[in-house]
């Protein structure tokens, strides 16, 4: 057996004033989290059930049952996303629907549109369109998140490009504000 060539160090050994010094931390460490107390909880049940809640229990609006502004000619409107969510604040949950002909080849354009149950009819209406299918894009993803609807809107960068291939990516954040859906994100369309 090889004899190491560094002497035993002194500190590898435990000693019985380690174990003390060990232990008078740990009692001062106890001793002043007894001392450090949290304030006392002081939660209050509410009064009664608040009516922006009570009319969020409504169910949100089926685009299926809905009439979009697109035009398909001899064949039908599809609903190939949805998302749901209060995007106005009133405590009625709205929907997001994308939507576009039943092309049987290409890719058809998207259109985005907002709806909302009528108060006369409580049939759903498309109160907003975000993406017209004029402006020739695809709605590849959307989602409803703290009040607003946020988007991926895939596009063309010349008419050049084959309409099936799109090859211009851009996410999108709309929000209602002042009456409207702003789009309160820039464009950062990039290609892809």
């Amino acid at each position: 057996m090889q004899q190491s060539a560094v002497p035993e160090l002194a500190h590898t050994h435990t000693r019985p004033i380690h174990w003390l010094a060990t232990a008078t931390a740990l009692a001062g460490v106890v001793a002043l989290s007894s001392i450090l107390q949290p304030d006392a909880a002081t939660a209050a049940q509410a009064a009664g059930p608040d009516p922006k809640t009570a009319r969020a229990t409504a169910p949100a609006p089926d685009p299926a049952d809905a009439e979009f502004p697109i035009e398909c000619g001899p064949v039908k409107a599809i609903v190939v996303k949805k998302a749901s969510g209060d995007l106005d604040g009133d405590g009625s949950p709205e929907t997001v629907a994308v939507v576009h002909c039943d092309a049987p080849m290409g890719t058809p354009p998207d259109g985005l549109y907002v709806l909302t149950t009528a108060a006369d009819t409580g049939k759903p209406r498309v109160v907003a369109t975000l993406v017209d299918p004029k402006d020739r894009s695809v709605v590849s993803d959307i989602a409803v998140q703290g009040g607003a609807v946020l988007g991926t809107v895939l596009g063309y960068s010349s008419t050049d490009v084959p309409r099936c291939c799109p090859d211009v990516k851009d996410s999108a954040k709309w929000q209602w504000k002042n009456g409207t859906f702003e789009r309160s994100k820039p464009s950062e369309a990039r290609n892809v």
